[in-house]
């Protein structure tokens, strides 16, 4: 079974780190644990963004920043995925640059030196020639960079459902069966 943490960083996106949330809490049988970290800044945009604070009453243990004594913060924790969604490109240049000043990256850096699945939901436009470089480190580290871009050929009719193809994405990507729209069916 998988031990999955999800930070949430600051970047606009809240909606994805909600629905992912959501989701992973209704396929309780594909985990064991489920660990949460979020930056100050992602609790700001997420009060802005979805005007509540429905992240304090989740059923799931919230880590600090600060916190290194964290189980995910050591590889012997054997937390298997890390979700960052969405992640800020400032998260993603400290990862890529191995700088673990806080929880989020120093799990991101256990994650990758660990050989287990890091999945950096990157929610930014344009990018820089400094963030293309950053997702390609972090690619070559062997993360996986899958940028909160929807799909339409479900014909979502709503953001939530739009927002959803992403998140449904991130499911897949970390393993975790969903019910969604395929291609060719």
């Amino acid at each position: 079974m998988k031990k999955i943490t999800v930070a949430v960083t600051g970047a606009s996106g809240s909606i994805y780190a909600g629905l992912l949330l959501k989701k992973l809490l209704e396929s309780k049988e594909h985990w064991d644990e489920l660990a949460l970290v979020m930056t100050n800044n992602a609790r700001e945009v997420w009060k802005i963004e979805l005007g509540n604070e429905e992240y304090k009453s989740l059923p799931v243990r919230v880590y600090e920043t600060t916190d290194f004594n964290a189980p995910f913060a050591s590889g012997s924790g054997q937390y298997d995925t890390m979700i960052i969604v969405p992640c800020s490109m400032g998260t993603l240049g400290r990862i890529a640059s191995g700088i673990s000043n806080d929880l989020i990256s120093r799990a991101a850096d256990v994650i990758l030196k660990e050989r287990r699945k890091l999945i950096c939901v990157v929610r930014e436009t344009p990018y820089s020639l400094i963030h293309i470089r950053n997702m390609e480190t972090v690619t070559l580290a062997g993360g996986i960079i899958c940028p909160a871009t929807p799909s339409f050929y479900s014909q979502p009719a709503t953001i939530e459902e739009a927002a959803a193809t992403v998140v449904d994405r991130v499911l897949d990507l970390a393993g975790i069966p969903v019910k969604t729209y395929r291609w060719g069916k």
